[in-house]
């Protein structure tokens, strides 16, 4: 199943399918968000923004408005 960064579960993975390049820093590319690497919401704010990620190991914090340009396919268990 399809769908966005910002509408994963606390816990869930996923592997990135697609992003726009004109929206997505060129420094978030160098820190993992590449097409076919995991990623998985560790946790988000408590007002949902940002939203603390684990992307093919590297940890990082994303704006909710970025992570809504990022497509995945969720891993089922």
């Amino acid at each position: 199943m399809q769908t966005t960064v910002d509408l994963l579960k606390k816990g869930e993975k996923a592997i990135i399918v697609a992003f726009n390049l004109e929206t997505i820093p060129l420094k978030l590319i160098e820190m993992g968000c590449m097409e076919g690497h995991l990623v998985e919401l560790v946790q988000a704010a408590p007002f949902g923004d940002p939203l603390y990620l684990d992307m093919n190991g590297t940890h990082l914090a994303i704006r909710k408005e970025m992570a809504k340009e990022i497509i995945v396919e969720i891993i089922h268990n």
